[in-house]
Order: C-alpha cells, then structure tokens, then sequence
C-alpha cells in the first residue's frame, strides 16, 4: 500500500483496534494465476504469532481455499472515510481528496480442516458477533447436524507477518483546515462523516501541543 510518511500508522495496538472493528475484511490471493479476493468476517487473536493471527472459514464451494495453504496473501480492513470538498478549506489553490483509514495485513495461509478446531472457529465467530444482541443466539455443542454444517466449509489461519496502516485524515494541511473539514464533516452527518470526523479530532488532540 502506497502510505506517504505523514498517514503511516505502526502502532500494533492501534492497528489491531481497527481490525477488530471493521473486521468484515477482503482475502487476497492468487487462483491459478490471477488474483482472487474473498469477503469474509475475521477472528483476530492478538497473542498468537509475533504480530497476531487471523482467522477466518469460507464456503467449500469458494475455490480459493484449494490453493490457499502454504501461500501468502493479504487481506484488507477498511475503516470509514469520507468525501473531502475543497470549500471546506476556505483557501485557494486546494483540490477534493478523500479520508480514510486502513489496515493491510500480510501472512501465510494454512487451512484447517480437523473438524474440532473448525469448530471452534464458528463458535468463536458466533460468539464476537452475537455478544452485542440483546438475545445472542449461540452455535451450541457439536451434534450431527453441526458436523454436517462443518462439512461445507473450510477454515484457514494467516499468522501476520506484515502490518500496514494507513490513516489519510488531512494531517498533511494546517491545523486549522484541518479543523473546518472536521467540523463540516460532522455538519453532514451520516455515520461515515461523523467517524471520520472523530479520527480527525482525535489525531488533532494527539498533536496539539500540551
């Protein structure tokens, strides 16, 4: 990923906040030949691997785990971002550009297949995205009609080897354009702008002389 050094993040904390986040990320990786991406929800766990491991499972049918295992791939967190107008600046000379936040992640896949470790993952996932409902629904114990389930996927771990961040939030302007597109980004409204604008204000206060 091309980050320019004023937008680079190396902070691992940082970075695995985001991941966990917007853990909704692309696996990229290469199918015979050609690049092959897949959208799926990720698991991270922080204390395995010297910088983490992810992990996720993908419908058998999806023919990008049969060349996956032993091979590196990346894969993709986006965070919110928004549209920049140059009015917001009040300056001359200034063109539109657009903010965002993302992780890249690097790492060599391995698949896994037994079925208790596979289901462990589904659970595990099951229980992340649940924890927040008032009623969560839970996978239950392992039955035959789990291990059928189990059946019609494939799960996979990448232990990352490389993370990239990058958190393009204006900070190659003055501080104080800085400030007008924040404030017009929280004058739009709608969840993207609004989080933006939280980066941005977060990254001003983290640069602000005490």
């Amino acid at each position: 990923m091309y980050i320019p050094p004023a937008f680079g993040v190396s902070n691992s904390a940082q970075l695995f906040e985001l991941i966990e986040q917007h853990s909704f990320g692309i696996l990229t990786s290469s199918l015979n030949g050609v690049p092959f991406a897949s959208h799926l929800p990720f698991l991270l766990a922080r204390d395995q691997g010297s910088q983490g491991t992810l992990l996720g499972h993908m419908a058998r049918p999806n023919p990008q785990w049969t060349q996956l295992g032993d091979q590196e791939c990346l894969v993709i967190f986006s965070g919110p971002h928004a549209y920049i107008s140059p009015t917001w600046y009040e300056s001359e000379n200034v063109v539109p550009t657009w903010n965002y936040v993302a992780v890249h992640a690097y790492g060599t896949a391995k698949l896994i297949e037994d079925p208790q470790k596979l289901y462990s993952i589904v659970a595990d996932s099951v229980k992340t995205y649940e924890r927040t409902l008032p009623n969560p629904w839970s996978l239950g114990s392992r039955d035959t009609f789990i291990d059928r389930l189990l059946l019609q996927i494939v799960g996979f771990e990448i232990q990352i080897q490389r993370l990239e961040g990058k958190w393009k939030l204006n900070q190659n302007h003055p501080l104080e354009r800085q400030q007008k597109v924040a404030a017009a980004l929280i004058n739009q409204g709608g969840p993207n702008s609004t989080a933006v604008a939280a980066l941005m204000q977060k990254q001003i206060a983290s640069s602000s002389p005490q």
